[in-house]
């Protein structure tokens, strides 16, 4: 197998933590965040708060406060890792420069190996077809897992990380759909073909990943974990083969589509500017705004994949806020990365963060404290860190009229 140099790596450090967040959790805290602060090693929170200070000809400068972080602790970034696959499908489909090949385009997946699935219609489309453009709607919207298994298979698993690992991504993985598939049935992905008015544009052969990954460092979360069959297995569960997003690498994928220009040429995700459009309206919009496709707004509630500031049903959100982001939730941890836009008050931030909640110490048994103490670690870190931005002094008031989107526009 191929060998890149690009394989996951930890850094030998220690937990970072800056003394602006310190302090202010330390004065701010509501009791439920301060009892969640004083126990690092049970939650394993980690927070990015990132300043966002414009210049006089308008452009961002960034400065990052970090509070626990450690990419030497892993979580499980879960959903997170649809972000970049939906970027990299973006960015696939657009070099291929296949006339008259585009997001809309009609997109049909094959089985062509154990465990594939075969893929030509999309009920949730009001054209009733799959494509780019929907699966990514579905992915921001509502975190579908079947939408991102279709991008994952468009990309390719050994694409996603010659991908990454070029734009300086070093200890991503992503090798895993959310599907119940083995190891070697993930390294394999689809046929798929592109097809418009009944002519096929592009077709994609089944393809293999030859590459091998660093699973030495062993990683072991919990006291026990549920099996297949829902028995109780007395042992740590297995994370050395998962997924892996470090939450620095998180914020960076999403400072990189939101400022292109404030990273690195070789960083960015190559797509056209009509994609930046959409990005930031479905990352944005909430499930009552769209209109195809149409969700059940009792279950997929305006903040169902917005943490920071206000996650609960029912919750009611500003309108003059909007938050640009991607969440992810399994085996008791969450995580969200977000840019956060306050029109009326001419404020924008960001913050990237995970916690661990699982008391019982047992994982995949669905007994989580998600709405106890995960959310509210969210809700209440977001609002100390709103209502400091609210007040903090800036050189210049940013314009912000590239985030201002008419949800009602199809």
């Amino acid at each position: 197998m191929l060998l890149l140099c690009g394989c996951l790596s930890f850094a030998e450090a220690q937990p970072r933590t800056d003394t602006l967040l310190k302090n202010m959790f330390a004065r701010e805290a509501t009791p439920l965040l301060q009892h969640i602060l004083q126990h690092p090693d049970s939650f394993r929170y980690q927070l990015i708060y990132t300043q966002i200070d414009r210049d006089a000809q308008n452009k961002p400068h960034f400065r990052h406060y970090y509070l626990n972080v450690d990419a030497n602790q892993y979580f499980n970034p879960a959903s997170t890792v649809k972000l970049p696959i939906a970027l990299l499908a973006l960015e696939k489909m657009r070099e291929l420069k296949v006339p008259g090949l585009d997001g809309n385009t009609t997109m049909l997946s094959d089985s062509s190996w154990s465990g594939q699935e075969t893929v030509h219609t999309d009920s949730t489309a009001k054209s009733g077809l799959p494509s780019i453009n929907h699966y990514i709607k579905r992915i921001f919207l509502i975190s579908d897992n079947d939408a991102y298994n279709r991008l994952y298979e468009f990309v390719g698993q050994q694409s996603i990380h010659e991908r990454l690992w070029k734009k300086g991504y070093k200890e991503v993985r992503i090798v895993r759909r959310f599907m119940p598939l083995s190891e070697e049935e993930n390294r394999h992905t689809n046929a798929i073909r592109f097809v418009k008015n009944g002519k096929t544009l592009y077709r994609q052969a089944p393809a293999e990943s030859k590459l091998q990954y660093d699973f030495s460092k062993n990683i072991r979360i919990g006291a026990g974990y549920m099996d297949k069959n829902d028995h109780l297995v007395s042992e740590p569960m297995d994370f050395t083969k998962h997924n892996n997003l470090p939450l620095q690498s998180l914020q960076q994928m999403l400072q990189s589509i939101m400022f292109p220009q404030s990273v690195p040429a070789a960083q960015r995700f190559h797509i056209a500017p009509q994609d930046y459009s959409f990005l930031y309206r479905y990352m944005s919009e909430y499930p009552s705004e769209s209109t195809d496709p149409v969700y059940d707004t009792t279950e997929y509630f305006d903040s169902y994949t917005k943490f920071f500031l206000f996650k609960g049903a029912g919750h009611h959100i500003a309108s003059n806020i909007r938050v640009f982001n991607k969440t992810g939730w399994s085996y008791g941890f969450l995580t969200d990365a977000a840019y956060i836009v306050d029109f009326e008050h001419h404020v924008e931030f960001m913050l990237t963060g995970t916690i661990y909640v699982n008391r019982d110490g047992v994982l995949n048994d669905n007994k989580y404290e998600y709405d106890e103490e995960g959310y509210p670690f969210f809700r209440d870190a977001g609002n100390i860190l709103y209502q400091y931005e609210l007040q903090r002094k800036r050189a210049y008031q940013p314009d912000l009229q590239l985030f201002r989107i008419n949800y009602q526009q199809p």
